[in-house]
């Protein structure tokens, strides 16, 4: 969702402009064009911020280079605990606040505009691992040395609440946490891993700015920590993947609910795909973002 214009053809022609996926979230001029194509396009209701969610260990110092047909590679943690240092964290991400400024002056008045981070559960199995083996190293870390876990959890809520207030300072009127491998939580740490840190976070966004809406997406969760997840974290929206079934969000979960066209319906013929989406607009009778 918050790079919906990957494939289109200006996309293309400004990431080869850019000469890099990091040059590209960057370069503030650039970010904001990206962020801006679907919306100019297709006359999008929302704008989401063109960035990556490894910005944050990026800020607290770790490198990153996005490769061609690899990638994010980021530097891995080793036991030697990041620290969060204002200015040092500011100076590295201030484009991307420059970017939300940006976006905020040239998009159409209607449109929101949504900023974003990843989940700290999410950032740190990034930190510690990558995706191909399902993070498996990250989740035998996150119980063999759950202190040291728990401590690096705690070091990206406070970069990560910083980044959001300041993406919020710059002009985003919304926020989400994409906590995209929630569903990789080791058995009985759910509660320890995803919801203490969203929890954390939400409240540090809401002390400085209780209006602005938060939006949680735990992806692949169990669709019994759903509910459970919503109503501890003071989310204001749910995001849903394809698990959980809107009549039953509907039901169970007292927020806003986002999503839950199945993406592959996207690489298909028009007719079904437009047939789901018209279904899951029939099924909702309560406030509702479909994307």
């Amino acid at each position: 969702m918050r790079q919906a214009g990957r494939y289109l053809p200006e996309y293309q022609a400004l990431r080869k402009q850019a000469g890099s996926f990091m040059s590209l979230c960057l370069t503030p001029e650039l970010a904001a064009e990206v962020t801006l194509q679907p919306v100019k396009r297709f006359g999008m209701d929302g704008a989401i911020l063109f960035s990556d969610i490894l910005m944050v260990p990026y800020g607290l110092g770790y490198a990153l280079e996005f490769i061609e047909g690899k990638g994010p590679v980021l530097e891995k943690f080793f036991g030697t605990m990041p620290v969060f240092e204002t200015e040092k964290f500011y100076s590295r991400t201030s484009p991307i606040y420059e970017t939300v400024k940006r976006i905020k002056q040239e998009k159409p008045e209607k449109a929101g505009l949504i900023g974003f981070c990843g989940g700290a559960w999410t950032v740190a199995c990034y930190m510690l691992g990558n995706s191909a083996d399902q993070f498996l190293y990250a989740r035998d870390f996150s119980l063999s040395a759950d202190r040291i876990f728990r401590q690096l959890l705690d070091v990206l809520v406070e970069a990560s609440g910083f980044y959001l207030i300041e993406q919020i300072k710059a002009g985003a009127e919304a926020i989400q946490i994409f906590d995209s491998h929630a569903g990789l939580a080791p058995p009985g740490m759910y509660e320890d891993y995803v919801v203490a840190p969203t929890r954390a976070l939400v409240r540090k966004i809401h002390a400085v700015f209780p209006h602005i809406p938060v939006i949680g997406f735990p992806r692949q969760s169990l669709v019994e920590n759903l509910a459970h997840y919503t109503r501890e974290t003071k989310v204001t929206a749910l995001s849903l993947d394809t698990s959980a079934g809107l009549a039953w969000a509907q039901e169970n979960i007292h927020a806003v609910l986002q999503g839950n066209l199945d993406p592959k319906l996207m690489e298909g013929e028009a007719a079904p795909m437009l047939e789901a989406a018209a279904t899951i607009l029939k099924t909702m009778k309560k406030p509702f973002v479909f994307n």
